[in-house]
Formats: structure tokens, sequence, C-alpha cells
């Protein structure tokens, strides 16, 4: 049975999903499964409208870097998450389906998914469903430091002006806009691959997001990226991970981290494609500002 909590008790039990994460042992208890069963409700998130259903994936202690957490769950119709600050980390609201209210500093717009608008540190957001279908959500929140903070502005954002072009970043994971490579880092077949946001998006150590699609019978080559860290969230189909020797497989609503100088390797299963959203995390802002440098003389993907 769901349990109903309020967005406060939220915050204050993350430090509890923390310790459960911390704990786990194999790389098969490091991956967070997506688990509408599991989700907890909850009301008025952030002063917003209604409520919405809610579960951890990735917590702060699934990577040494400040990755704070991934957050996934469902946003019903007619609610939201209220306009708020957050002072001392970066988010992205990503929406798989349907068309989204997306607020940033005030200003709003409708964003078609499957689409993700960043929250740059400083800067103000929110989330409203306007429609009559719940929404898909998922939610990636990297930190200057492992502490989380939020101001609320007690406004829901319903039935605020909208502007026709959004005033803000937004991005979409649209599979058009892939081109096809190379296998990563020398992997087997053809993959396609797109760099959705870049490193001067982010003021965090938060360095990219990339969109990514192994086709059938395809898989990267193993890396091992001492100041690099990386989130993957399965957006749909099937793999199979190996992290320092350790295999685990993938399915969709599946996130797993790769810490750093972890050794990692991902392979396409199935009969379809494999979809990945991936978040790379920095050791820190001058193994970010070293990551920019090499790719500006090299112009590697990674």
């Amino acid at each position: 049975m769901r349990k109903t909590w309020s967005a406060a008790r939220l915050m204050l039990a993350l430090p509890v999903f923390w310790t459960v994460a911390a704990r786990a042992e194999t790389l098969a208890d490091k991956i967070g499964h997506s688990d509408p069963a599991r989700y907890h409700d909850l009301t008025a998130v952030h002063d917003g409208a209604g409520s919405m259903q809610f579960g951890e994936l990735l917590g702060a202690h699934a990577l040494s870097t400040n990755l704070m957490f991934v957050h996934r769950g469902v946003i019903p119709p007619k609610s939201g998450i209220g306009e708020h600050f957050h002072h001392q980390g970066e988010e992205m609201f990503v929406i798989f389906d349907g068309d989204a209210e997306f607020t940033i500093d005030g200003r709003t717009a409708v964003v078609p998914g499957p689409a993700a608008v960043p929250d740059l540190l400083g800067h103000a957001h929110g989330l409203y469903n306007p429609g009559t279908r719940p929404l898909q959500w998922l939610n990636v929140n990297v930190g200057l430091a492992k502490i989380y903070d939020a101001f609320n502005l007690h406004d829901p954002r319903v039935g605020v002006p909208r502007d026709a072009i959004p005033q803000f970043v937004s991005v979409r994971f649209d599979r058009a806009l892939l081109k096809p490579e190379p296998a990563m880092d020398g992997g087997r077949g053809t993959m396609l691959y797109r760099r959705v946001l870049e490193p001067s998006v982010f003021t965090t150590p938060w360095t990219f997001v990339d969109h990514m699609v192994l086709p059938v019978g395809s898989a990267t080559g193993p890396a091992t990226r001492p100041t690099m860290s990386e989130a993957y969230y399965v957006i749909s189909g099937d793999g199979a991970i190996t992290v320092n020797g350790e295999t685990a497989p993938l399915r969709a609503g599946d996130a797993v981290p790769v810490d750093l100088g972890q050794t990692h390797m991902i392979r396409q299963t199935g009969a379809a494609p494999l979809e990945l959203l991936v978040i790379g995390v920095a050791k820190d802002l001058a193994a970010k500002a070293a990551y920019v440098a090499e790719t500006a003389r090299a112009r590697p993907r990674r």
C-alpha cells in the first residue's frame, strides 16, 4: 500500500534512503528500479497543485561525486510542483510523454515530451500538468556539495500566462535528432548519439546530459574515467551493464551509477534497441574545467 507523504516529511526521510543506498554491495543492489507499486503519494510538493507519486532511484550515496538524487514518478492531471529555488544545487525535470507547463524564473511555457528543462543554480523552477492524462516524470539533482536546499515561493503556477516560445533552456529526447557514430570506446557496432546539454549549461560539477541508442547487437567498449562519474537511466529497451567485472541486467525504468575510476561497458540485449539518458558529473569543478579544455582540443564525445 502506498503511503501519503508531505513534501516536508519526504525531505526529512531522504537521509534514510541514502543510508540504504550506502549499504548496497552488489552491482544489482545499486541499480534503482522504477516501481509504481512502491511510489509514495505526495501532496502540495513545493506548495504545488494536487499530488504526485514519487520514488527514489538513486540517492546521494550512489556516487562519490555531487549527484544528489535521481527520482522517478507520475504527475496526475491538474497537479504539479510549485515554483521554488535551489541555492546549492541544480535540477532537471524530465517528462517522457504528454505536454507539461515548465516554469523558470516566473516565465511559463508548454514543452511537449519527451523533453527536459534544466534549472540552474540560484534560479526558480516549477512544473504543472494541465492535461487530462498523467505525466511520466524524472528528476535529477546535482549540488555544489552533498547538500539539498529549497526555498518555496508558494506559487503553484496554475492558470498563469504562457509564452509561445520558452524563454529558458529546454531540450527534447527526439531520436530523429540522433546521429550514427561508432559505438563508444571502441565497442561493437554503431550507435545513435547526441549531447543534449553541454558543460557550459551548468555551474555545478554537473558536466553533460547525453541521449544515446544502442541498436540490436551493439555494445560500448570498456571505459574507465578517473574524474567523471555517470548515471545511466534506461528510457526503453533491455541491456546489460558490466562494472568492474560484475554484470547486471538493465530494463526500462532502471537507473545505474558508475563512479569515478570504475571500468564499465553496456550492451544491448533483447529485440528492441536500448535507449539511454546519461548524466555526467565531474569529480569537482577543476576536473570539469579540465574536461572542457580536453574537449575543446580533441572534440571527443565524452
